[in-house]
């Protein structure tokens, strides 16, 4: 008898072995292909069950979350979710997520492992943190005018603090509300299809993920380049530039839309915008140095993210000399994203430093502890100090005497450039007109915001459109706001 027990109690041991190996089995080596399986319903259940965390500008939360009372618990909901789309992006239980939804959904989620107070606990009990919240740079006030300043108008704005990189503004229109797509329903699939399929591309950011040709904003940079290079050492010198201008080794004849460009000075030229002068200039100066100052302020950079990836704004360095007086105009196969010029006007208005422009303040579990800080951010030299007090000077000139009077702001030093920027097949296409900017408060001793606006307006005849006509307004309503906040700086 005795051993028929051994026998039964060996057996039992067997199988309770054979048991754990299989559990170990399911959970270690193929609990990753189950959790992954798309028939596996239970993370997508999971992750819905409890309310997503907030996304917060100027103190004030601009996202929500709604209980369906369904499986898939709580949808995503906005406030004012055309104007602040191009940083939220969505969070879609059909499409998934974009922008800081994204790169933060860790954080507004509750998996990032930050946010787990005893990790070994949470591992035992399998319960999920609740969702963080994530503290934006944005100025509610800078957005809203940038936002109502671009109005009906296809294009894009973005402000930053030259002193610290902050994102003041990001907006981009025509917009969308991403409360359309948050569900899982009929009715999100057919507004994902209808903003799919709109002409006007409501989803897409032109503030980061668009290029254009800068036009003459990009004056800015070759008058950099220039003046670090010594090739102009004095702003009211004459330079040795006729008009109209020969494009090196062709028979084409680069024009001038103003007047006594033939031989004008540094300052005239660039008050009111005179191609001839800076496409010859850019040639003087050379590929190699104009490469220098475009990718010194952050052109070509295929790595800025803000934390979300801005595409990168470009300088051709495979071209001949024609090709470089173009390109040194702001044409040819130059491209921006509105933040990159803005950038450039922040360098300027900063003493000649590029400070990475971020988004994100801070995040922080949903009882307010703070989960990580944006910290110190790298900080570049990439003009001399004297190049930067210069185009300071020929920026405000640009606004108290030239082409971007209306930027000007009473009370506060303003500095500008303006463009109208040419593309399609023979320029055939609609201009767009551009506006970069700073100011600085009466009483500062620094410029409190730079901005760039982008317009592409094609409701607006050819020749209405121009920098200092359709964008400068803009740039000028975002900075007034600024200056006038309390809060900024």
């Amino acid at each position: 008898m005795t051993r028929h027990i051994r026998h039964a109690a060996a057996f039992c041991v067997l199988l309770l072995v054979a048991l754990l190996v299989n559990t170990a089995w399911l959970q270690v080596l193929q609990g990753p292909s189950y959790g992954g399986n798309p028939a596996n319903r239970r993370p997508t259940i999971a992750r819905y069950q409890q309310p997503r965390g907030e996304i917060l500008v100027g103190g004030r939360p601009v996202t929500g979350s709604r209980d369906t009372g369904e499986q898939l618990r709580y949808e995503r909901t906005y406030t004012d979710g055309p104007l602040y789309a191009p940083v939220t992006g969505f969070a879609s239980q059909l499409y998934g997520t974009t922008f800081l939804e994204h790169t933060e959904d860790g954080v507004l989620a509750g998996t990032d492992p930050l946010l787990a107070g005893f990790p070994l606990w949470q591992d035992l009990t399998r319960a999920r943190p609740s969702g963080g919240n994530v503290v934006t740079t944005l100025d509610p006030a800078a957005q809203r005018a940038a936002f109502d300043g671009l109005g009906p108008r296809k294009g894009a704005v973005a402000a930053i603090e030259p002193t610290t990189g902050r994102i003041l503004a990001l907006v981009s229109t025509p917009s969308y509300d991403p409360s359309e797509l948050s569900g899982n329903g009929p009715a999100v699939a057919a507004a994902w299809e209808r903003l799919s399929r709109d002409p006007e591309q409501p989803m897409l950011n032109r503030a980061v993920r668009q290029t254009y040709p800068p036009g003459s904003t990009f004056k800015v940079v070759t008058a950099a380049a220039a003046l670090d290079a010594g090739v102009v050492t004095d702003l009211d010198e004459r330079t040795d530039s006729p008009d109209p201008y020969r494009l090196p080794g062709t028979t084409t004849r680069l024009l001038n839309e103003a007047d006594h460009c033939e031989n004008a000075s540094l300052r005239h030229a660039f008050e009111w915008s005179c191609n001839t002068v800076f496409a010859k200039l850019g040639v003087d100066v050379g590929v190699d140095r104009m490469r220098a100052a475009a990718e010194g302020l952050g052109f070509n950079d295929e790595g800025l993210r803000i934390p979300f990836l801005v595409s990168p704004s470009t300088f051709d360095t495979h071209v001949d000399r024609a090709q470089l007086a173009l390109s040194s105009i702001g044409q040819y196969n130059t491209r921006a994203t509105p933040l990159q010029m803005a950038m450039v006007a922040a360098a300027v208005a900063g003493g000649g430093q590029v400070r990475a422009p971020y988004l994100v303040e801070r995040t922080a579990r949903r009882s307010g502890g703070t989960v990580s800080t944006a910290g110190s951010r790298p900080v570049r030299q990439v003009m001399r100090p004297t190049t930067a007090a210069r185009l300071r000077e020929l920026m405000t000139g640009v606004v108290t005497d030239g082409t971007g009077r209306n930027a000007a702001i009473p009370g506060a030093t303003v500095g500008g450039k303006t463009g109208t920027a040419q593309h399609g097949l023979g320029n055939s296409g609609i201009p767009y007109a551009w506006c970069i900017s700073w100011a600085r408060a009466e009483g500062d001793m620094e410029a409190r915001v730079a901005v760039a606006v982008v317009v592409e307006d094609a409701s607006a005849r050819r020749g209405d459109i121009s920098g200092g006509g359709t964008a400068a307004p803009i740039a000028k309503a975002v900075m007034e706001t600024v200056l006038r906040s309390p809060t900024a700086g």
